[in-house]
């Protein structure tokens, strides 16, 4: 019983090995300028691509599917400063007031109820 089972695996992982060996692959030299300039696109689209941004926009009166189209129009060392500067842009904005209000009320909260005992 178990040598037919292993007779039976055997032959089936033979076969498989076979028929998926000759899959068609592709494989070529690039250059590193090409990479990179096809990752910073799509870094950039995906950013242009997001509900947030595409509001943004919009409250500032520009298009978005124009300026994805003037990305697309972009020389790839363009598009690669623009993407190192989003990476380096400061992740979100100050506190407005209802921040720094949110911001007291629980550090207020906090020392009452620790205080309390």
């Amino acid at each position: 019983m178990k040598t037919t089972f292993k007779k039976m695996t055997c032959r089936a992982l033979i076969v498989s090995m076979l028929t998926f060996s000759f899959a068609s692959a592709k494989a070529g030299m690039i250059g590193a300028d090409q990479t990179a300039g096809t990752i910073d696109r799509a870094a950039v689209m995906s950013v242009l691509d997001r509900a947030e941004t595409a509001a943004q926009l919009q409250a500032q009166g520009i298009d978005p599917t124009m300026a994805r189209e003037r990305v697309a129009a972009m020389s790839d060392q363009e598009v690669q400063q623009l993407a190192q500067d989003m990476q380096t842009a400061p992740a979100g904005a100050a506190l407005h007031a209802g921040g720094w209000l949110a911001i007291i009320v629980v550090a207020g909260l906090i020392w009452y109820f620790m205080m309390r005992k």
